[in-house]
């Protein structure tokens, strides 16, 4: 999806932002794979020097580091290849039982007690309603944030990096959702900049139910998804010229999709197939189905979003970058999937670039204007994010290898007449 400005001057610096997502650690990994393969595809462009950045939840972790100068290899070589204490993102502290919040609901439990015993007995509060009074011993989240907190506040506190919005060499905001008003609280803008980067971060990522809610100034602070799901407006509203969206959760949709014939075939379209495809959602189970609607509803606020976008902010070019809707491989891991990490970088990478090749046509002119070349040669080149990675072979590995060939074949004809190439195969 792609939103055009009218035709611009060409500028000196022009202004491209990013804004990035959630989508739990597997949106983190999709997120590090993608920007490894943009970086590469843009080498006129810096992801560490943009103009701004936006980060909700998972997103906000890699906002995070990219504006504290970490390379998207630097992250994919720390989260998703390597280990240490310099990772952005430690798995193993997502899942720490929340036991502080445990002690302190269960201290309330003997006085809770007491008084629906007095209220039932003067017969004042119907039996239905004390067990939904109950509720208040119960802990408002699963697992515990504090962890992650010191561990980023660790990670930013690194030489040439800062755990204070203000003295980041680019302005990043950290959107969370303010639990008692349900609005947005834009951490990093002036007036929401003085709380730490590390705080606000683990604010955006407080999935309710999981994390309890995270105190900041008095007030209690949750997902930054619970209002919107990218959030792109507040970088906007300062002025882009280009803004790069990427949003890593989708809706899996189980239909066949159907492959424009090539000229002269008269087969017609083609049914196309992704290894493990799954032909109906509901045979999975109750998992299956609420993952589906969950995905669904945050999908739905973000097309809304975009077009609205389009619409209030014409003179910038949006452009958003999403995985492949009818593609089961991220559908299937499960957005708290970690030890497939390595796997499903690779495959993001990779899904990314083969995006960035169906959509040149359209793409290409969008970055040029932006002073930032895409390199053709280098994206129809076969590559890898994780050369020791053993990827595994299926039967698709041939049809994979012919789209290549037809791709870097049609990219030189191109070259020579754009006029022999139907754009109406590179959809906006």
């Amino acid at each position: 999806m792609a939103s055009r400005s009218p035709p611009a001057a060409a500028r000196s610096a022009p202004r491209i932002a990013l804004a990035l997502a959630g989508g739990g650690p597997l949106g983190a990994v999709h997120e590090i794979g993608a920007l490894c393969a943009l970086e590469e595809a843009l080498p006129g462009l810096d992801f560490t020097a943009l103009n701004a950045y936006v980060g909700v939840s998972a997103g906000a972790f890699v906002a995070a580091g990219l504006a504290n100068g970490m390379t998207p290899r630097q992250m994919c070589a720390a989260f998703i290849d390597g280990g240490g204490t310099d990772d952005l993102i430690d798995p193993s502290l997502f899942t720490q039982p929340a036991w502080r919040e445990y002690r302190r609901r269960l201290r309330r439990v003997p006085s809770l007690l007491g008084r629906l015993g007095w209220q039932l007995l003067g017969g004042e509060l119907p039996l239905v309603n004390a067990l939904a009074e109950l509720g208040g011993a119960l802990p408002t989240g699963l697992f515990d944030n504090q962890a992650m907190q010191a561990h980023l506040q660790q990670v930013f506190s690194a030489p040439g990096r800062h755990d204070d919005f203000r003295r980041l060499r680019r302005p990043l905001v950290v959107v969370a959702t303010d639990l008692d008003t349900g609005e947005a609280a834009p951490f990093g803008l002036p007036g929401w900049d003085d709380t730490p980067i590390s705080r606000a971060v683990i604010a955006s990522a407080a999935l309710p139910g999981l994390y309890p809610p995270v105190t900041i100034g008095g007030r209690h602070y949750v997902d930054g998804a619970l209002k919107k799901t990218m959030h792109a407006s507040v970088l906007l509203d300062q002025g882009q010229d280009l803004l790069i969206c990427l949003n890593p959760l989708v809706p899996f949709d189980a239909s066949m999709r159907l492959a424009e014939p090539a000229e002269g075939d008269r087969r017609g379209p083609r049914p196309t197939s992704h290894e493990g495809r799954i032909p109906h959602l509901a045979a999975a189970g109750l998992p299956a189905v609420m993952s589906q609607t969950f995905r669904t509803l945050i999908h739905s606020r973000l097309e809304l979003g975009m077009r609205g976008y389009a619409a209030t902010h014409p003179e910038c070019d949006i452009l958003l970058l999403e995985p492949d809707h009818h593609d089961p491989a991220l559908y299937r891991a499960g957005t708290f999937s970690y030890s497939r990490r390595r796997e499903l970088a690779e495959h993001a990478y990779q899904q990314t670039r083969r995006l960035l090749r169906a959509r040149c046509a359209e793409l290409a002119p969008i970055f040029a204007e932006h002073a930032v070349p895409l390199d053709l040669d280098l994206l129809f080149r076969e590559r890898r994010l994780l050369p020791k990675l053993a990827l595994r072979r299926s039967g698709n590995d041939l049809a994979e290898r012919t789209h290549q060939v037809l791709d870097q074949l049609e990219a030189r004809i191109r070259a020579l007449d754009p006029a022999l190439v139907d754009r109406r195969a590179y959809p906006r």
